[in-house]
């Protein structure tokens, strides 16, 4: 399915767009209410990935399918290691299958669980055989995927010796590290982080606890680019965020003032506004290694202000749902822009053409289809297999339809 947006204009009036639940909370907490049952969770994000995380919590199917949710596929696998005198089966999308899993499951194993690989070594599916893990000492490489790590860190509690993880190598998004950890410590976990050792202390009495989640800045990051492209003195607000984030991402408060866009925090909401347009001849460079996930909005923001940019540590996105610099420079080039990529960073080159009329391809990726939406405040453009979106933000089409953006299946 294709969708065709058509050049528009951003309303100028102050809009509010109500975003759902971060997916990276909202999974947490899931696998953490699985554990234990007295957490209540408010504003769960929609997406698909919680959809299927929470569908596979609440299954006693001794096989499951996560689809496309990475993030899913490694918290479930550190989740079922623990469930003791019970099997399952997890498989995923033939994308999933090509997903990296070795590092997660070596450590598990090396905690006494029993975990198999199927069809591949190293990759999905897995067999997991839960049985209760005596063994606390762990050591697990840093610098490929947080994920690997919190799935190790949110079980680590129901260990009977709890957990003491060693980090070897340069850690990589630390912000969704520390997200894990008070996420626990907002349960009463007691953690330590010092130097590369995570210690997670046993933990089993809770008292009934309610924790609401923050929605997503990961999706807020397109509005930021939708300001970053309109007139002067365009605005939105966005709900419901807080100034002191847990996520990662929101340091597009702080990046977003490169291109313009000032942010005001406000009880449970944020006001994005356009006060100033970014000199052409400016050079954008940014280290992302603590937010890989905002790297192609800001790709696209640059491209399509006529503004250089050069993006590092990005290592992490050639294994996310695509390989997501391969997948950009492809993309980008399409459009007239002039692209080069190494195996952690993109370079962007300003240049003031913007073809008309492109079919950008989405490779599965969510985040390729809403990075490149924001193009169309320029240009018309075609969104391939648009309905990816669900993946994280399933009502952002209605979302860019209320603020005047122009669509045609």
């Amino acid at each position: 399915m294709n969708l065709k947006l058509e050049k528009s204009i951003f309303q100028k009036q102050e809009t509010v767009i109500k975003i759902t639940g971060s997916k990276s909370e909202s999974n947490r907490l899931l696998l953490l209410q699985a554990l234990y049952p007295e957490i209540k969770i408010h504003n769960l994000s929609n997406s698909d990935d919680t959809v299927f995380m929470e569908k596979a919590l609440s299954t006693n199917s001794d096989s499951i399918d996560v689809h496309h949710a990475g993030t899913a596929m490694r918290f479930l696998t550190a989740y079922f290691a623990v469930q003791e005198n019970r099997t399952v089966s997890i498989t995923g999308s033939q994308r999933m299958k090509e997903r990296p899993i070795k590092i997660l499951v070596d450590a598990l194993n090396q905690l006494g669980a029993n975990i198999s690989y199927l069809e591949n070594d190293g990759f999905p599916p897995l067999q997991i055989k839960g049985r209760v893990l005596t063994s606390s000492q762990v050591k697990i490489e840093a610098g490929v995927s947080s994920q690997y790590i919190s799935a190790l860190l949110l079980i680590g509690s129901k260990l009977e010796n709890g957990l003491n993880l060693t980090l070897e190598g340069e850690i990589t998004s630390i912000p969704y590290i520390k997200m894990t950890l008070q996420l626990l410590n907002q349960i009463g976990v007691e953690t330590v982080f010092e130097n590369n050792v995570i210690q997670i202390k046993p933990f089993e009495e809770l008292k009934e606890t309610e924790l609401t989640v923050e929605s997503d800045w990961s999706s807020a990051s397109y509005f930021y680019s939708l300001i970053a492209l309109s007139a002067i003195g365009t605005e939105v607000k966005l709900t419901f965020y807080k100034e002191n984030s847990l996520q990662g991402d929101s340091v597009l408060a702080e990046i977003y003032k490169i291109f313009g866009v000032s942010t005001s925090f406000h009880e449970n909401s944020i006001s994005l506004k356009k006060i100033v347009d970014i000199d052409s001849s400016y050079r954008v460079k940014l280290n992302l290694v603590n937010a890989p996930d905002i790297a192609q909005t800001i790709a696209v923001t640059c491209f399509a202000l006529d503004v250089s940019c050069h993006l590092s540590g990005l290592h992490t996105l050639k294994i996310k749902e695509t390989d997501r610099l391969v997948a950009l420079k492809t993309e980008l080039e399409k459009l007239g822009a002039h692209v080069s990529i190494s195996s952690e960073s993109l370079e962007l080159k300003a240049t003031s053409i913007i073809k008309k009329d492109i079919s950008i391809d989405t490779y599965n990726d969510h985040r390729m289809a809403m990075a490149f939406a924001p193009l169309s405040l320029k240009t018309d453009i075609v969104i391939n297999d648009w309905e990816v979106v669900s993946k994280s933000y399933p009502t952002f089409w209605n979302d860019l339809k209320s603020i005047g953006i122009n669509q045609f299946e």
